[in-house]
């Protein structure tokens, strides 16, 4: 028996923090602790709105995290540019736009392989390893590999949002079945977007997905978890002599 990587994605730390415009919760101390427990990766999405994770934020990570670092972003030459200068472990380019609320969908590399291919160049060129964000596709898979990529990480949503026992099967048959090809192709697989405890292990237990990246319901469930704790503290905060 042995246990897949996972990638804590902090972002939703830096959520909660932005919508007061504190400095805290800090995604850097978050970071340090899933490093402390066990986590494999630190993965951070720098958007170019900056709507969470902020530039500093990267910075210190960049300084601070000592298993690897993780970049999604956008397949442009601004976002390029931030990480040839960072220097993350791994970049993992991802689609973006600006009105949705977490990353819908893959990357449409086979619709854009030559632009994807000059980012995935320019990165690697700079020593980071390159992963793109794709649907369990076929024709996305092949892309990939085309533009050079090292690693491909699938996207998990459908599976996770799927309502009927005959969708969920569907589903995870095709992220098996992607994994599969990608692999054959020599591409390191990774898989994330909606990822639980609940829906975590079938995905897991895929043999050639080597890495799960989970953010969102690890930092809900962390609130939870430790509400009773932080009320408690300010209970006793409160008691005056």
């Amino acid at each position: 028996m042995y246990r897949k990587r996972l990638g804590v994605n902090v972002d939703h730390v830096a959520t909660i923090r932005q919508a007061r415009g504190t400095r805290y919760p800090d995604p850097v101390f978050a970071a340090l602790l899933a490093e402390r427990i066990g986590a494999d990766q630190i993965t951070i999405h720098l958007r170019e709105d900056r709507r969470h994770i902020q530039d500093r934020d990267l910075e210190v990570m960049r300084e601070m995290v000592q298993t690897a670092l993780n970049l999604e972003m956008a397949a442009t030459e601004e976002m390029v540019n931030v990480a040839v200068d960072v220097g993350p472990d791994r970049v993992t380019l991802v689609p973006e736009k600006r009105e949705e609320l977490t990353t819908e969908g893959g990357l449409d590399v086979a619709g854009n392989q030559k632009s994807i291919a000059r980012a995935v160049s320019k990165l690697q060129e700079a020593g980071i390893a390159v992963s793109l964000f794709v649907d369990a596709d076929r024709k996305q898979i092949e892309a990939s590999h085309a533009v050079g990529a090292d690693a491909v990480e699938l996207h998990t949503g459908r599976y996770c949002d799927a309502v009927t026992e005959e969708e969920l099967v569907r589903e995870l048959e095709a992220i098996e079945a992607a994994a599969r090809y990608a692999h054959e192709l020599g591409l390191e697989v990774a898989a994330g977007h909606g990822l639980d405890l609940t829906n975590g292990g079938p995905i897991a237990a895929i043999e050639e997905i080597e890495e799960g990246n989970i953010g969102h319901s690890l930092v809900a469930r962390a609130i939870l978890l430790g509400f009773e704790e932080a009320v408690g503290e300010m209970i006793d905060a409160m008691d005056v002599e």
